[in-house]
């Protein structure tokens, strides 16, 4: 592994869920691997009161927690050299400055503010950090996902944020953008001809896009019975996944040159408002049912829920792409909690053959089909027709599977472990432009709106099940059924 520049990693929201179970892991992984230089530094921030050795006590805790028998005693050691733990409320003037003592004389290292704190922080983290002089030509700020909870908001903060930190200085984080599989979709598609010819309508009958979740909304109640499915998922991963299938090839590898290609699909979804929201989207709302065998309450009885909330923990949606590629093929989205398993998939169905002259298996189970799981495990699969062994010409499905795991017989980096190593090297690609986001939350706002405006209620679905019927129904009436429904 390349040794990383020299760097200093200011953790914002360090004692929070996703910089215990995420970053702070994925920080000691690349360390382990050798990338991180015995000069770089990682310094949490909270607003609680913690000694450094109270700090590094809860890291060890959760790296012993995640990483499990991969926990090595003398790299943690070496790994909490590097650690420190500063105070720091965004309301309190007074603790940026104490945190500008501790960078002082570091000026000409990589600085790395990641922001993993709610969205209306980050606006005034950045301009305290400015009035404290901290941001220097070499800074650079991540911003994790939701970016405000529309388009309005969202451009605020993209204004504020923007008047202290260049845009190539701004990355905006999506962990569904560094998974390895989503890399191997892209070396899928561009670097082979295998697919590219058949990536387009008159070959792909319709896609599939299913982010599901087998937990509920566990400690984040606060937070997202104020965001939504919606919001929270189908804005930033399913819209960002489904720009990489229908994206163009880019002329080049630039990191510009992926994200125009990118924004041009944004720019291409037909809108969905007034009551065509109705006919093309499902909300759902899990209630008391089953997890990995065991029972679960409702939405509603989860802690800290309004129990009069209409919140959507479901939604699945038709969505159409107005473009040469597409025009025609329906993309049908999914994402919930307290589904029956956690899945993250991506399924490509092809057109059936024009006339066969073999018995086939019945039509659902005899078309062409391309799976690219991103989660829980990561493979790409396409479904063939071969012959049945035995007398006669009958027809029945293969599947020609690829296995990272089994492939590479080498680890994979976790989704935060990239994004983190290329934000270090100053690599945007993998990260969101102003104007993608923009054009997001442009065609996402007009589907909450009508959801207000009809009064259109969640549809009741049974924890540890695949969601509402209606969404069933949704892609029935197009004749396709979900891929767990075949």
């Amino acid at each position: 592994m390349q040794l990383l520049p020299t760097f200093d990693l200011i953790l914002f929201g360090g004692t929070g869920d996703l910089a215990m179970r995420k970053l702070l892991p994925a920080l000691y992984w690349r360390f382990a691997c050798g990338q991180i230089s015995s000069d770089s530094r990682i310094i949490g921030t909270a607003r609680s009161e913690l000694t450094r050795e109270d700090y590094l006590a809860q890291v060890r805790a959760t790296c012993e927690t995640h990483l499990g028998e991969d926990f090595s005693e003398k790299t943690w050691h070496d790994f909490a050299e590097r650690l420190s733990y500063s105070k720091v409320d965004a309301k309190n003037d007074a603790d940026f400055a104490g945190l500008c003592g501790t960078l002082e004389g570091r000026e000409e290292h990589i600085r790395i503010f990641f922001l993993s704190t709610a969205p209306n922080l980050f606006a005034p983290i950045c301009e305290g950090l400015a009035r404290h002089s901290v941001v220097t030509p070499k800074s650079r700020v991540v911003l994790e996902k939701p970016l405000g909870h529309d388009r309005a908001s969202s451009a605020e903060i993209n204004e504020r944020v923007g008047a202290i930190f260049e845009e190539r200085q701004i990355f905006r984080i999506d962990h569904y953008l560094g998974k390895e599989t989503v890399q191997n979709l892209l070396a899928l598609r561009f670097g082979n001809t295998l697919f590219e010819p058949l990536w387009r309508r008159g070959h792909v009958k319709h896609v599939q896009i299913t982010v599901a979740e087998d937990l509920g909304v566990e400690r984040r109640a606060d937070f997202y019975d104020k965001t939504g499915a919606l919001r929270d998922m189908v804005q930033n991963h399913l819209l960002q996944l489904l720009c990489i299938i229908a994206m163009e090839p880019p002329a080049t590898s630039d990191l510009d040159a992926m994200r125009d290609e990118k924004l041009k699909v944004l720019y291409s979804l037909r809108p969905l408002v007034g009551r065509d929201v109705l006919a093309k989207t499902v909300r759902g709302q899990y209630k008391a049912g089953a997890a990995k065998g065991q029972p679960v309450v409702g939405y509603l009885e989860e802690k800290n829920v309004p129990p009069n909330s209409t919140t959507e923990t479901f939604v699945a949606l038709k969505v159409e792409i107005d473009s040469w590629r597409w025009a025609g093929v329906p993309f049908y989205l999914r994402t919930g909690k307290r589904l029956q398993e956690r899945q993250t998939e991506i399924v490509l169905t092809f057109d059936d053959v024009p006339h066969s002259i073999y018995d086939r298996p019945d039509h659902a189970h005899a078309l062409n089909r391309l799976v690219i799981q991103l989660q829980p495990e990561e493979y790409i699969t396409l479904t063939v027709l071969a012959k049945s062994p035995g007398e006669g010409m009958h027809l029945k499905p293969v599947n020609l599977s690829l296995d990272f795991s089994q492939t590479f017989k080498t680890r994979s980096l976790d989704a935060y472990e990239r994004l983190l190593t290329d934000v270090v090297k100053g690599n945007l690609t993998l990260f969101m432009r102003r104007d993608e986001l923009d054009a997001a939350w442009a065609w996402i706002d007009p589907i909450r709106e009508a959801w207000e405006r009809y009064d259109e209620q969640p549809k009741i679905y049974t924890a540890g099940t695949w969601g509402p019927a209606a969404a069933s129904a949704l892609i029935g009436r197009d004749g396709f059924a979900w891929r767990n429904e075949l």
